[in-house]
């Protein structure tokens, strides 16, 4: 197995459920931070077989936001919900501390509070809403690809602009994010979404996408004093939103 294959199954094997067996590699041989350039990939496939659960009910006679649910549904279970946990986390420990330290304890407890449910609830109302809007098969398929890809883009965009929150946890491992693999993996996001959307909604969505990673790491910097695993999976799940949004909002002759 080349550097860069087991760098894209570790990818997998961080960000998605899917049974990959002997093909992940042990645990320690793969340069982690190294491996970021494979996110959007991972985005890409993940956002691929959440379209063909679309496609596959719709095709079946069942309304568009119904085909939606089912979407969504699939996505939770490729990901384990792992983004939306980290939502919910975020929204509870950034709503619900007054200090910095407090706010990383909250964002450990288990439970949920009324922040993050509201937020789980909002987020996934809001993706879904947007497929139920595009409703074609085709265009549903290309905005969940690009949106998979520029959320798990937005992911590195907050490591590189923010330092770990914590000593220890999952950002903490991965320590430092290079240059190069995380503008190699920003390039495949851009690019999955120039030649998926009509150019005024690809670059709008680059954008968004950027800008909010950005503010997103600024926001985590005040607030946490960085960055933590849950914060990135709640900067995912944002972009999803937006980049969905902006689709959605496209003409009918994209549909």
């Amino acid at each position: 197995m080349t550097e860069r294959r087991r760098e894209l199954a570790a990818a997998f094997g961080l960000l998605t459920r899917l049974p990959l067996g002997h093909r992940l590699p042990a645990p320690g041989t793969v340069d982690a931070a190294a491996g970021v350039w494979a996110y959007p990939v991972v985005g890409l496939v993940v956002g691929l077989l959440t379209g063909l659960v679309y496609a596959v009910a719709h095709g079946l006679g069942m309304a568009p936001f119904l085909a939606a649910c089912w979407a969504m549904l699939a996505d939770v279970l490729l990901t384990g919900g792992l983004h939306a946990d980290g939502l919910a986390d975020s929204a509870d420990g950034l709503g619900g501390g007054a200090t910095s330290a407090r706010r990383l304890a909250i964002m450990r407890d288990s439970r949920i509070g009324s922040y993050g449910a509201l937020a789980l609830v909002l987020s996934t109302a809001m993706r879904i809403a947007a497929l139920g809007s595009i409703g074609s098969s085709g265009a549903v398929l290309a905005a969940v690809l690009v949106a998979g890809a520029l959320g798990r883009a937005a992911m590195v965009v907050v490591q590189r602009h923010s330092p770990p929150a914590r000593s220890d946890g999952l950002a903490a491992r991965l320590g430092a994010i290079p240059a190069g693999p995380a503008r190699f993996g920003a390039a495949i996001a851009a690019l999955a979404a120039i030649i998926l959307l009509p150019f005024q909604a690809a670059l709008i969505a680059v954008l968004l996408a950027g800008f909010g990673a950005r503010l997103w790491a600024l926001f985590g910097r005040s607030r946490l004093g960085g960055h933590t695993g849950d914060t990135l999976g709640a900067i995912e799940i944002i972009t999803e939103c937006l980049v969905l949004s902006v689709a959605a909002s496209v003409g009918p002759a994209w549909r």
